[in-house]
């Protein structure tokens, strides 16, 4: 990767927590395409034997660990409480980058197979406005603080039966 970063003007590598990004959303895009297709095979073949997942996205190629992710962890969460017999009636899916788009699929797709409480509120959500298959977004951290404490509130007023009007910070795309 750091190769293809030196010999592609506009590309940078974004090492994460538990995953590394090969970035070219600002290079050429006929040169940086060819690029990611020679890292894609070279780091499929090099890594085949390793616990990873190499795959490319819009504009990247990202290396990362096999085993638990978010969107494992909801696909399970979710066939787990319907094998229970039970539904969730309210879902929060907060993501910040296009790795998260994948559980936003599975939350979705479950608001369409019915997996869901047919009342249940749902709302798939992203970190700043940008193209994305969740429905809402809240403008950053602090808008994320601020709604959490607003559900914190409502959760401890209603258990009191005292009726609340929370403030609207979640921001439908539509």
């Amino acid at each position: 990767m750091s190769l293809c970063t030196e010999t592609t003007e506009g590309s940078f590598i974004d090492s994460k927590e538990r995953t590394l990004v090969w970035n070219y959303q600002y290079a050429d895009p006929d040169f940086a395409s060819c690029q990611a297709k020679e890292i894609l095979d070279h780091l499929e073949s090099v890594l085949a034997n390793e616990p990873v997942t190499v795959k490319s996205g819009h504009d990247i190629v990202e290396v990362k660990p096999q085993g638990v992710y978010k969107v494992l962890v909801a696909e399970r969460l979710l066939e787990t409480m319907q094998q229970q017999g039970t539904a969730p009636d309210f879902v929060l899916c907060i993501g910040d980058d296009r790795s998260d788009e994948d559980m936003f699929e599975v939350i979705m797709s479950a608001v369409a197979s019915s997996s869901l409480s047919p009342v249940a509120d749902v709302f798939a959500c992203t970190v700043g406005q940008k193209p994305s298959k969740a429905k809402y977004y809240l403008e950053d951290t602090t808008e994320i603080l601020r709604m959490l404490q607003g559900l914190a509130s409502a959760y401890d007023h209603s258990a009191k039966h005292v009726s609340i009007s929370p403030q609207r910070i979640i921001i439908d795309r539509e």
